[in-house]
């Protein structure tokens, strides 16, 4: 392929696909788009004829393109998306206020523990806890997105093995699990990137829910 920017049609010579173009497309696609886009999607737009290497590329110039703008082209865990920037988004707060929401000790103990230990089971977290798990708090979290069972532990009974999803490295900002902080740190990113979600997690009883 002697040119990365060829057009996809070579009977279409009005409709060259050359660099400035591509990355119009590209920002149309993410502006629009309501989930991060991997490389693997959007090389889809130019029906696979641009390499990851290429759009990559691009991607990384219109990162640049919009340094000085209110939002900003980012990666997280499931690819590429446009966001507001963080200084700004204070001021669209005021335009659909939105209560902040609580975590209960509860559930950022059980998020910090599968985010830090996973895959754990139900009894694991119970271990380190030092107390019982309430089933709620599980659901609420599978139900947010943030968790998942990602097979059984092979012993008597075989109990689910949770872990964290890509769907909650990408609430916090985060491309991998190498890039969570540290564990004191966890309550104050979840809650800053979180306080447009309102989620009912108040605190509630520990109990046994077996």
């Amino acid at each position: 392929m002697s040119d990365p920017l060829t057009p996809l049609n070579q009977s279409e010579s009005l409709d060259s696909l050359n660099p400035a173009k591509t990355r119009r497309i590209l920002e149309a696609a993410l502006l629009t788009a309501q989930e991060p886009l991997p490389i693997a999607e959007l090389r889809k737009l130019f029906n696979h004829e641009l390499s990851a290497a290429v759009l990559t590329k691009l991607l990384e110039e219109i990162r640049e393109q919009w340094t000085d703008s209110g939002v900003e082209l980012v990666t997280v865990a499931s690819g590429w998306r446009f966001q507001t920037r963080a200084d700004i988004q204070p001021y669209l707060d005021r335009l659909t206020p939105q209560k902040t929401p609580r975590y209960s000790r509860a559930v950022l103990e059980t998020l910090a523990i599968i985010a830090y230990r996973q895959p754990v089971t139900r009894g694991d977290i119970e271990e380190i806890r030092g107390v019982s798990v309430s089933g709620s708090v599980l659901k609420t979290l599978t139900a947010r997105g943030w968790i998942d069972a990602v097979g059984h532990r092979n012993v008597p009974g075989k109990p689910a093995l949770f872990a964290t999803t890509p769907h909650f490295l990408d609430d916090l900002n985060l491309r991998s699990l190498e890039e969570l902080p540290p564990l004191e740190e966890m309550k104050s990113l979840i809650e800053s990137n979180e306080k447009n979600q309102d989620l009912p997690f108040d605190e509630e009883p520990e109990a046994s829910d077996h």
